[in-house]
């Protein structure tokens, strides 16, 4: 997977979001609000090809937490992105 071209994470004060430019996004019109984990992780993933093994990987390096939940938000998230539309597989 990976994050579809012209999506960008901004933050607004407190806030984090996703955002769409380009052309190709012209009929998007939604907007994706992240926690700052969820954030991190998008930023750890930028222009590179990730699965939710990878995510869950990175969640395991920067939080205290066992396997199976990284492994299950991982899972959610990616479904929640693919959803969104915002991410490609």
């Amino acid at each position: 997977m990976k994050i579809k071209m012209g999506f960008e994470l901004r933050q607004i004060g407190n806030e984090y979001i996703v955002v769409a430019s380009g052309i190709e996004n012209i009929n998007f019109n939604s907007i994706i609000s992240m926690n700052s984990s969820s954030a991190w992780l998008w930023q750890q993933i930028e222009a590179k090809e990730f699965n939710k093994d990878i995510l869950a990987e990175l969640l395991l390096s920067k939080y205290n937490i066992d396997a199976e939940t990284a492994l299950q938000d991982a899972a959610e998230i990616t479904e929640q992105w693919l959803t969104a539309g915002i991410i490609e597989e």
